[in-house]
């Protein structure tokens, strides 16, 4: 089983920066990829950023050049580097991850929309203008 705890969310003016962590625990095979989500009230789930062990990633459009994902293999940790954040940017970001056995197998990288297994609780993010 893999658990996944979500931190450093919190209240920032736009323009600001926030970086959420994700402490992953269990088979290390299980978060083979990682991704944030982002979910705002009224609105569907977005992937944000994915990321795999070998640290190829991939963004949503919306977040491009703003946000950086980064993995930490030796902390099993993964982090949400997001800078020039945007009032559009407040929501509940959820941390995702999952062996991909697919992605292992074809060689390509995990896209922002991968459809994961295991999930964190989540953390707020709210960027005020």
């Amino acid at each position: 089983q893999v658990q996944l705890v979500e931190s450093g969310g919190g209240s920032v003016q736009a323009g600001g920066s926030l970086r959420l962590s994700c402490q992953a625990s269990g088979n290390t095979d299980s978060y083979y990829c990682m991704g944030w989500f982002r979910q705002a009230p009224g609105k569907e789930r977005e992937g944000v950023a994915a990321i795999d062990s070998d640290g190829r990633t991939s963004y949503a459009d919306s977040v491009k050049g703003r946000f950086t994902i980064s993995k930490d293999n030796a902390k099993n940790t993964l982090y949400l580097q997001m800078n020039s954040l945007k009032p559009e940017d407040t929501a509940m970001y959820y941390c995702a991850a999952d062996s991909c056995p697919e992605i292992r197998l074809t060689g390509r990288v995990p896209t922002p929309q991968y459809e994961y297994s295991y999930w964190g609780q989540g953390t707020q993010v709210t960027v005020s203008s």
